[in-house]
């Protein structure tokens, strides 16, 4: 008899405490906070690429990891709100794209470790204090893009060898994109070319750049990627369209909605290799001593539809070059 009651008093200990085993259990699973620049469809490859990342590492989304996801749409002023909202949900790990989504998750948060995924200029605008020793909550990749900027007229003077007259289209209220722009004026003088700068702040500053873009009537248009000019991608492309401008850009999507080229880092790849860290981090790692990456991987894709609608002839080493070439 007392053999049965200690059975049974064991047996009813275990079932009570077996929910509280698998609570803990669940509570152990890391969350990922996902604070992205643009759009879900915007992000879709570039998210994919992520996923395919953490994958390979071991990471299965729904079982022994969480992501939070949350978007801004290219509008700057959401970024406070929904940086605070995933400090809220007390991630392990803060995954940014882009500078401006990697300085409000850094304002929020001085405890939660930042992987930021493309920001442009991260030492210049004081997202880390170095490259080699980032300091802080922080760390991640650099795209790298202030470097590419000469890169680029380059490519278009291959490309366009008439073109002497070029305006910029640019978002200036993104710090990073500063020192791309000082970057491509630096090569215009050395390439004896004129260069113009058309600013956008927000989505309703897109009118009146397109109309002063109109006036200088420039020989070729350069679009600086970031939130903002993504999510308005199609209304660049057409315009570029409307007036016969070779279109030249940062990533692969500008040449796919119409543009003439682009030149830049792989975002897919530079947001694969944030899983890299991601790791890192949960495995214990401090982001102040995990140094900032570059890219390894650049891709150049030609739009040849494009290229015989303006009447331009690619020349061989340009399509040689080439990692993509659309028809």
């Amino acid at each position: 008899m007392i053999r049965r009651i200690v059975v049974c008093l064991l047996t009813t200990a275990l079932l009570s405490i077996a929910p509280l085993v698998e609570a803990q259990q669940l509570k152990k699973i890391p969350r990922i906070g996902f604070l992205s620049s643009t759009s879900p469809d915007a992000e879709k490859s570039r998210l994919a690429a992520f996923q395919q990342g953490l994958r390979e590492l071991g990471y299965l989304e729904g079982q022994n990891i969480l992501i939070e996801y949350r978007y801004a749409g290219g509008k700057f002023d959401w970024f406070p709100a929904l940086a605070a909202e995933l400090v809220r949900l007390k991630v392990d790990v803060l995954v940014a794209t882009g500078a401006p989504a990697s300085h409000a998750a850094k304002d929020t948060t001085k405890t939660i470790p930042i992987v930021m995924t493309n920001a442009a200029d991260p030492v210049g605008t004081g997202l880390v204090a170095s490259l080699a020793r980032p300091g802080g909550n922080i760390t991640g990749l650099s795209i790298q893009a202030e470097e590419m900027g000469g890169k680029r007229l380059e490519l278009l003077k291959e490309a366009v060898p008439q073109t002497s007259r070029v305006t910029v289209l640019w978002n200036a209220s993104d710090s990073g994109k500063a020192s791309e722009l000082h970057d491509t004026q630096v090569a215009a003088q050395t390439l004896g070319m004129t260069l113009h700068t058309a600013e956008v702040r927000g989505p309703d500053d897109f009118d009146n750049a397109f109309a002063a873009i109109a006036r200088e009537r420039p020989d070729a248009l350069i679009t600086f990627s970031d939130a903002l000019t993504l999510n308005h991608q199609r209304q660049i492309v057409d315009f570029a369209t409307q007036y016969r401008l070779p279109l030249i850009s940062e990533v692969r999507e500008f040449a796919e909605a119409g543009g003439l080229m682009t030149y830049g880092a792989s975002l897919p790849a530079l947001i694969r290799r944030a899983a890299y860290y991601v790791d890192r981090i949960l495995k214990g790692s401090k982001p102040a001593d995990l140094p900032v990456e570059r890219p390894t991987k650049f891709e150049l894709v030609l739009n040849l539809t494009t290229a015989k609608a303006l009447g331009i002839t690619m020349p061989p080493s340009l399509l040689l070059l080439a990692d993509e070439v659309i028809q």
